[in-house]
C-alpha cells in the first residue's frame, strides 16, 4: 500500500478504536454509576484561553468547551491511529497484535495525558488504582480495535 492509503486506513483505524475507548468508558461509567470525567472540557477551556480565543460568555463558553473537549479526544484518536498507519508503512514486517495493541493503546494514553498534565489540569503520580484502572483499560481496547481494523485493511480478499 502507499503512504496515503496507509495514512487514512490509520486515521480510519483510529476513529474505530476511539469509538471503543469510549464505549468501553460509557460503560464503566454505567457499572460503577461515576459522572463522565470534566477533563477534556477542562482542556479545550485552557487550550482556548492560552491561544487567546474567546469561547462566549460563560455559559455559551461551558457549552462549547463541553463540545470541544470530545472532540479533542476524537481527533487524539483519529491522530495516534494516522500514526500506526504511518508507522505500519515503515516497518513492513508483521507486528505481534498483543504488542503492537498495547503500544498503540499506551500510545494514545499518553497523547490524552501528556497534554492535559502540561495544562496542570491532572497530575498522574496522585492517580490511584481505580484512576490508573479507568484509564488504561479503555486505551487497551482503542489499542486492540485499531490494531485489528488497520490490519484489516491490509488483508488480501480470497476469490
Amino acid at each position: 500500500m502507499g503512504i496515503y492509503r496507509d495514512m487514512a486506513a490509520g486515521a480510519a483505524a483510529g476513529a474505530a478504536g476511539t469509538t471503543v475507548l469510549n464505549a468501553i468508558t460509557y460503560l464503566d461509567m454505567a457499572v460503577r454509576a461515576r459522572p463522565a470525567s470534566s477533563l477534556p472540557e477542562q482542556a479545550a477551556g485552557a487550550v482556548s484561553e492560552r491561544l487567546h480565543v474567546g469561547l462566549g460568555e460563560e455559559e455559551d463558553a461551558r457549552n462549547r468547551e463541553q463540545g470541544l473537549g470530545p472532540m479533542l479526544g476524537i481527533l487524539t484518536g483519529v491522530g495516534v491511529g494516522l500514526a500506526y498507519g504511518l508507522f505500519r508503512h515503515a516497518v513492513r514486517r508483521r507486528v505481534s497484535l498483543p504488542v503492537a495493541a498495547t503500544g498503540v493503546g499506551m500510545a494514545a494514553a499518553v497523547a490524552g495525558s501528556a497534554p492535559m498534565t502540561a495544562l496542570g489540569l491532572t497530575d498522574p503520580r496522585e492517580w490511584g488504582v481505580g484512576g490508573w484502572t479507568a484509564d488504561l483499560v479503555p486505551h487497551l481496547g482503542y489499542g486492540l480495535a485499531t490494531v485489528a481494523a488497520f490490519e484489516l485493511t491490509r488483508s488480501r480478499r480470497r476469490r
